[in-house]
């Protein structure tokens, strides 16, 4: 037994503390104990009440609950809590405070308190001030000038961009589209011609013959130009003759040559022409066209717009003014949140 008990003394520790060494006369403050124990250990601390003194001259305002916490090793901190208060301004000295363990007494640490008085005007006694208003903090244009510049430029970067869109806005876009036409083979045109001469003109008369054999020559010029690519419509029968002896075989190029030299003849020099010469004539066109056809000839088109050096330098001038439009957005944008929140520091 004689040995536990130091071990049992040196287990357990008191400690004092203050919140506010010093403070103005009435003002309170906060006066803690805290005792570290073994768990099972029965702590007991001094017992005040409120408008008791712990010392003359400090005074208990009031009594808060105590608290438990666990420590390592099975040990507690039991704590108790006191506001203390005083009306005289002097230096206190809090004697070390008991707090009994077991039934054994056990002491803090020594604390001092200092209060302070407030000065009073004891000449003029009778003169009362009200409290004094929230004053209002004096302008100073060294910290409004920077938002109010950068205010400025957010507007003028606005009004930019307001002028920049409506000038985007009144120029129309210039689109470019492809267009797919269908196309009629050069010879389905020929023939289709060719039927109707051939619905129009069931008995060719003296009279008729030329507008007849100046149908018939025009389809054949205009076949040849799509077929075989050279303009038969500005060259005269012998040329075209010469220019189709370079592609077909000599009999058909002699029908054929006998059909323009019949045309001529009934454009230029009257030629009466009879019926089944004339069948024969339009039966020498369409052998000529069948012969000469091109079965996979494309039936589709594709036409490609046609861009001029003005549309490009338009596109490219609405294109410079579309980025640089986004770019001032932007950065107008980027700049107001700036400044609002460079506002809100400032008021706030």
């Amino acid at each position: 037994m004689l040995v536990a008990i130091p071990v049992s003394a040196q287990n357990v520790s008191v400690e004092a503390k203050i919140d506010s060494t010093v403070i103005f006369v009435g003002q309170q403050t906060g006066f803690h104990l805290g005792v570290t124990v073994k768990n099972g250990q029965k702590v007991q601390f001094p017992q005040y009440q409120p408008l008791d003194h712990i010392i003359p001259g400090v005074e208990v305002v009031e009594i808060l609950p105590t608290d438990t916490q666990k420590l390592d090793d099975g040990y507690l901190r039991v704590s108790a809590h006191y506001t203390l208060t005083s009306f005289e301004d002097t230096l206190y000295y809090i004697p070390a405070i008991k707090v009994k363990v077991n039934d054994k007494d056990f002491e803090s640490k020594s604390l001092a308190l200092k209060v302070l008085t407030v000065k009073v005007d004891t000449l003029h006694p009778n003169q009362f001030y009200p409290a004094k208003d929230v004053q209002d903090n004096p302008f100073l244009w060294e910290e409004w000038s920077r938002l109010l510049w950068l205010s400025a430029a957010v507007l003028a970067l606005f009004i930019i961009s307001l002028l920049m869109f409506m000038r985007l806005k009144s120029e129309k876009p210039i689109v470019f589209k492809v267009k797919i036409v269908k196309r009629i083979p050069a010879h389905q045109k020929a023939l289709n011609s060719i039927e109707e001469i051939k619905a129009k003109s069931t008995t060719v008369t003296v009279d008729d013959a030329k507008a007849y054999y100046t149908h018939l020559t025009d389809t054949l010029r205009r076949y040849m130009m799509e077929r075989f690519g050279f303009n038969a419509l500005e060259m005269t029968s012998a040329e075209i003759i010469s220019r189709l002896r370079q592609e077909e075989d000599q009999k058909k190029i002699d029908e054929l040559t006998m059909l323009f030299e019949t045309a001529d003849l009934v454009k230029f020099a009257k030629y009466s022409v009879g019926v089944s010469e004339n069948d024969h004539n339009l039966i020498s066109a369409i052998d000529f066209i069948n012969t000469t056809k091109q079965e996979n000839a494309p039936t589709e088109e594709r036409i490609e717009p046609t861009v001029t050096e003005k549309d490009k330098q338009t596109i490219r001038n609405r294109r410079i003014l579309k980025w640089s439009l986004v770019g001032i957005v932007l950065a107008t944008v980027a700049l107001l949140v700036y400044v609002v929140w460079e506002l809100i520091l400032l008021c706030f």
